[in-house]
């Protein structure tokens, strides 16, 4: 069990890779959410890549030398703010196993616990509570593997679309099954991946949800270019945009 700490004044905020590149309005909304709880938000904007790719394809030497770079950007001792429970999941528990051994565990450890997926954070230590200002809607909730087996942030996640009393959140079948991306995995095994999202995209439609909201956006561009192909109307969208227009944010 995690101990949270009290809420701070400051916090970074780690994009990631796609939502910089992919949908850069998921970051600003996450900085106004996280704004709306009075917190000062600091973007750093040499952060790169978190090392995930380069470690689980392997590339132990690779995924340290971009972890050392990353951990140097966030000197002060503020709260790692992270768009991604994958993400986070590698910055949290991986960069740990990275440095195995080394003299700088112990400063990597105090980084690692630093380190917040997104909705994590608003509900364990904001303590955040929301006011529904939307219509009545429904929503489907799809959870990357690593936020939900890691960080086990689909907790959090479910509780704050909870707060929303306008929003009908239903349920998929098979919801734990991944959607196939995986990171590498779509690249090295296109097939399988492929059959992986048709089932996923499948169990999403069933549900008749208006909206797809997810908190991880290497799933959010699978599963949506997997909708665009099959010509489906059903699209998502990263859940701090929807939690910011929900509660009236701009």
């Amino acid at each position: 069990m995690r101990v949270y700490p009290a809420k701070p004044k400051t916090v970074y905020l780690y994009g990631t890779c796609l939502v910089d590149m992919f949908d850069p309005e998921a970051g600003l909304d996450a900085i106004s959410l996280l704004e709306q709880q009075g917190l000062e938000v600091i973007f750093i904007e040499k952060q790169t890549c978190c090392g995930q790719p380069a470690y689980s394809s392997g590339y132990t030497k690779e995924a340290k030398s971009v972890a050392q770079s990353q951990m140097a950007l966030f000197d002060e001792p503020w709260p790692v703010i992270v768009l991604s429970g994958s993400c986070g999941g590698m910055m949290h528990h991986h960069y740990r196993r990275l440095f195995q051994g080394d003299s700088a565990l112990a400063k990597v450890e105090q980084f690692c616990e630093r380190v917040f997926e997104l909705t994590e954070f608003l509900v364990n230590v904001c303590r955040i509570k929301l006011e529904d200002k939307g219509e009545q809607t429904s929503v489907v909730m799809h959870t990357s593997c690593a936020a939900r087996r890691e960080m086990n942030v689909h907790v959090t996640a479910t509780e704050l679309l909870g707060q929303l009393d306008r929003v009908t959140l239903k349920e998929q079948a098979y919801e734990s099954e991944c959607c196939g991306f995986g990171g590498t995995f779509a690249v090295r095994h296109p097939n399988i991946s492929q059959a992986m999202v048709e089932d996923k995209t499948r169990h999403l439609s069933e549900t008749k949800a208006a909206l797809l909201v997810s908190a991880d956006w290497g799933c959010l561009l699978n599963i949506n270019g997997a909708f665009e192909y099959q010509g489906h109307s059903m699209q998502g969208r990263h859940l701090a945009s929807f939690l910011l227009e929900r509660t009236g944010g701009k």
